[in-house]
């Protein structure tokens, strides 16, 4: 069992609990070998139990751990102590999608695609790796209180869906894919689902499908059309609901095919919203009747020719070697083609057996010279009625009517102009003998005068003569990028939005730009970028200071203490008196006021105790418990009775009641130094409406909310 205060890894110290889930709790702890906050996830029990999940479970959680990415919650490490499974991982101060999104009810359109995009390339570097989340849903994406977006939880899904752990564990089903539903093969097309249906949440402020039961659920997902986003908000853009359309087709093929395809498209939406770009596949297409192609043609007579071929080859073998047939039967052997057929012939042989002459090989082969000579016959006649009511232009002597003779069909294969220079792709289009037929285009990504795309793509066949239709790029001025350099990273975020730019944000030191100013930007400033482009900035968080390990004390007397602060690099602090129930740390050091092995700044002062008395130390709690601070829950409400529990490191309680905060709490002679102060209440929150800007009216019905906060505190030696 983890409590607030104890140490894991021998590095991490947990400070306080800040969440709970379907699998696991997650702590806030203090990295003592780095100094630093971390987040450590751990697994429940009846998860840590089961030797087949916690396997998967490290297997995959190590495969996360390889990602780093500015959009990932980054993994640090994993581990095991005293059957406490554990990850430790990147510690975001922000909200969840999910309780962003019921904050404002509904996100803009903007807004949205803003924070899509980054949230796509998180999972586009991890499928890059072959990291499949398959549990993408707002729960599982933080924003942070500086913007930036980040998604968690990679790795931990395959391992809960490989071990079959039930719905309620593995999260709502509400963004789950029909494959996974179905309980199928699922891939990186599954992921884009799921997004598609977290976009379709951010639009509106509801999820696509609901339903009393997670099975009713899943069902709507396998069964029931996609509903459109602008039946609930009717400003959303067609290229919008067109992409949340395509992410979230019941097909996999119809789907995105890549991050990369879908980002591409998210980009264009900011910039023309309303444009009809988007690509999508109706499911009745696959069963329309489409004409043949002259490849395919050609392709059917070669297999006809083939088949044709191989009777004839029959034919010629029963000629030369009839006399073999009889020994092959015999012998059981040989394997005719026909299966049937040498059924029959073997369960009728000995009926057969006077009759010398018949043969059932033979009788295939009448029977398919027959039929040959049917055909021919066929075309005969046709041929002669055609020439008798004047439909073909041919003569009874095979000479062609001479108004037709420059008439012959020719086809040629299409070359592959796309990129080339407009002048080089119409010479090869004029050798080949189609006409070029030339249109412009303004382009950010091809360069002035190359070939955007073109009207019949590579290796298609085309008719000699006919038009294809080159698009020929044009450049384009583009949007000037502001140069962000050492602005600070408020200023430039704010100029971004007011450009109409998306932005990706990375941290690290610099040793010349101070901490939270932009020191580099991609695109570079005052470079040209196509409008609503992404700018990557990367911002200061200052010189990287030299650290120094802190050495340890205890057990030292106070003179060689002193020297081996001093010997670190770091100073001496305040020497306290105090007293120890240890014998052999009489006149020596009993206490340091920085822990061994931490990392930190040179010239740190340490404060140590020395031990000169033996007896056991008491303590006393003399405090007044306050009510919950807004950052503790915003939700708390002025006068509710709260559960006052105080209790000390070694689970004795002192202190049980129900009171109104704040209360006045007094203790003494107790044996612990440290403890803890837990606050139980249930928030009532009150029913509240949400008008919508289409006019619509929305009621939010009244609920309860059970909460706990746990505060460490430290007693005060008597």
């Amino acid at each position: 069992m983890v409590k607030i205060g104890m140490i894991i890894g021998d590095r991490y110290e947990i400070l306080e609990k800040i969440g709970t889930g379907g699998m696991s709790d997650v702590y806030k702890a203090k990295c003592h070998k780095l100094n630093r906050f971390v987040a450590v996830k751990v697994l429940k029990q009846e998860f840590s139990e089961n030797a087949n999940f916690v396997s998967k479970f490290r297997i995959e959680a190590q495969a996360a751990a390889g990602l780093s990415h500015p959009n990932i919650v980054n993994v640090y490490d994993v581990g095991e102590e005293n059957g406490i499974y554990y990850i430790v991982m990147e510690l975001v101060e922000g909200i969840t999608l999910k309780k962003y999104i019921e904050k404002k009810a509904r996100l803009s359109v903007k807004e949205a695609i803003s924070i899509t995009i980054p949230i796509c390339m998180g999972i586009e570097a991890a499928h890059n790796n072959h990291i499949i989340h398959r549990d993408i849903k707002p729960q599982n994406i933080i924003i942070s209180k500086d913007g930036k977006v980040k998604v968690t939880d990679f790795g931990i899904a395959k391992a809960a869906t490989s071990n079959t752990i039930t719905s309620n564990v593995m999260g709502s089903v509400h963004y789950t894919s029909p494959e996974q539903a179905r309980g199928g093969f699922s891939d990186e097309k599954s992921d884009i689902y799921s997004l598609g249906i977290t976009l379709f949440e951010m639009l509106t402020g509801r999820v696509a499908f609901n339903g009393e039961t997670t099975v009713a659920i899943a069902i709507k997902h396998i069964q029931e059309d996609m509903p459109s986003p602008r039946e609930y908000v009717a400003e959303i853009p067609l290229s919008v609901e067109q992409i949340v359309f395509k992410c979230c087709q019941k097909s996999p093929d119809r789907r995105y095919q890549s991050m990369a395809e879908l980002i591409n498209d998210l980009k264009k939406s900011l910039m023309n919203p309303d444009e009809d770009f988007v690509k999508l596949t109706h499911p009745d297409e696959d069963a329309l009747t489409r004409p043949i192609t002259g490849r395919e043609v050609a392709e059917i007579k070669k297999s006809r020719k083939r088949e044709l071929n191989t009777d004839m080859a029959d034919i010629r073998e029963e000629q030369v070697y009839p006399e073999h047939e009889e020994e092959y039967s015999d012998d059981n052997e040989y394997d005719y083609e026909d299966d049937n057929e040498n059924d029959d012939y073997d369960e009728d042989y000995d009926d057969y057996d006077d009759e010398e002459d018949y043969n059932p090989k033979m009788e295939k082969v009448t029977t398919v010279l027959a039929i040959i000579a049917a055909v021919l016959i066929g075309c005969v006649v046709l041929f002669v009625a055609g020439q008798a009511f004047g439909l073909f232009s041919f003569d009874l002597f095979g000479n062609r009517d001479s108004a037709n003779q420059n008439e012959e069909i020719e086809f040629v294969t299409m070359v592959n102009v796309v990129g080339m220079r407009e002048e080089d792709a119409k010479r090869s289009l004029i050798e080949l003998g189609l006409t070029p037929e030339i249109e412009l285009e303004e382009s950010t990504d091809v360069p002035e005068g190359r070939i955007i795309k073109a009207s019949a793509r590579a290796g298609d066949r085309v008719r000699v003569g006919n038009n294809v239709i080159l698009t020929v790029s044009i450049g384009s001025e583009g949007v000037l990028v502001p140069d962000l350099f050492n602005k600070t990273i408020e200023e430039a975020i704010a100029t971004l939005n007011r450009e109409g730019f998306t932005y990706s944000r990375s941290d690290d030191h610099d040793d010349i730009i101070a901490a939270g100013y932009v020191y580099k930007q991609s695109p570079e400033g005052n470079s040209k970028a196509a409008a609503g482009a992404m700018i990557n900035l990367w911002v200061s968080l200052g010189p990287e200071e030299k650290r120094v390990e802190v050495p340890n004390l205890i057990g030292l007397t106070e003179q060689a203490a002193t020297a081996a602060i001093i010997e670190a690099g770091l100073k001496l602090g305040n020497v306290s008196e105090s007293t120890t129930d240890n014998e052999n740390l009489f006149m020596r050091v009993n206490y340091q006021s920085i822990s061994v092995g931490v990392f930190v700044d040179a010239d740190t002062e340490i404060d140590f105790h020395i031990a000169t008395g033996i007896t056991g130390a008491l303590y006393s709690y003399i405090d007044s418990i306050l009510p919950p601070s807004y950052d503790e829950d915003p939700d708390f409400k002025s006068g509710t009775n709260v559960r006052v529990i105080i209790t000390t490191t070694d689970e004795v309680q002192l202190h049980d009641n129900t009171t109104t905060l704040p209360t006045q709490v007094n203790f003494s002679n107790i044996k612990s130094a440290h403890g803890f102060v837990t606050l139980r209440y249930v928030n009532q929150i009150d029913a509240f409406t949400i008008t919508h800007e289409d006019g619509t009216v929305e009621e939010v019905p009244a609920r309860t909310e059970s909460k706990e906060i746990v505060r460490p505190v430290e007693f005060i030696q008597q």
